[in-house]
This record gives C-alpha cells, structure tokens and sequence, in this order.
C-alpha cells in the first residue's frame, strides 16, 4: 500500500504599491505518492525583485523556506534538508523542488513576492 503526500499550493503578494495581478503558483495542488519527486513553480508580481518560499503543515504556523533577492538565494536557511532545493535563474519566476517525498512534507507551501525587502 502506498502513502499518499498532499502539496497545496497557495500565493500571497506582500506589496505597498500592488496594481497588477497577484502572485501565480502552478499546479494549485499536488497529491503524489511517498518517493515521487515534486516541483512547484511560482510566478512572482512583474517588477518585484524579492521572493520567499514558505511551508505550513497542519495545525502550525508559516515556516520559512528560502528568500531570494534578484537570482540569488539571499537566505535559505529554512529549507530542511538536501531533499529541497529553490531555484530562480532569471530573477523572475522561481520553482521549489521537492525529492522523494515523504509523509512529512504534506503541508500547504506558500510563495509571495515584494518590490523590496521588508
């Protein structure tokens, strides 16, 4: 019997001036078995330069993942282990890898973007 992992996806811009569409995640959702490799994308507002990637399971708190400023990992101390890794090679949309899942990353993974750090 396999174990089934729940990803939900949900995005959040974090903007003083936000006049356009919001921040894009794809796929919305993504239910995979324990062991699959998992890939999230997020397609941040048009001209902001900041990104974050963050987790939250059930029952707790957002956790966070990894910051980006331009196409540099400015701070990825939160990403848990060597089987999460973040990318964003052209300053613009970023894509969060998760492989060989396991039980514990079923959670809601969240990705917001900002003109500007906070």
């Amino acid at each position: 019997m396999s174990t089934i992992v729940f990803l939900i996806l949900f995005s959040t811009c974090v903007s003083t001036d936000h006049t356009g569409a919001g921040v894009s995640q794809t796929p919305s959702n993504k239910v995979t078995e324990k062991g699959k490799d998992v890939e999230l994308r997020c397609d941040p507002i048009s001209g902001h330069a900041a990104l974050y990637w963050y987790r939250q399971s059930l029952g707790q708190g957002p956790e966070f993942l990894i910051y980006f400023r331009g196409t540099g990992a400015a701070d990825d101390s939160g990403l848990p282990n060597d089987r999460f890794f973040a990318v964003r090679p052209e300053g613009s949309v970023s894509t969060l890898k998760i492989q060989r899942t396991e039980q514990g990353d079923s959670a809601v993974y969240l990705c917001a973007s900002s003109l500007t750090t906070a």
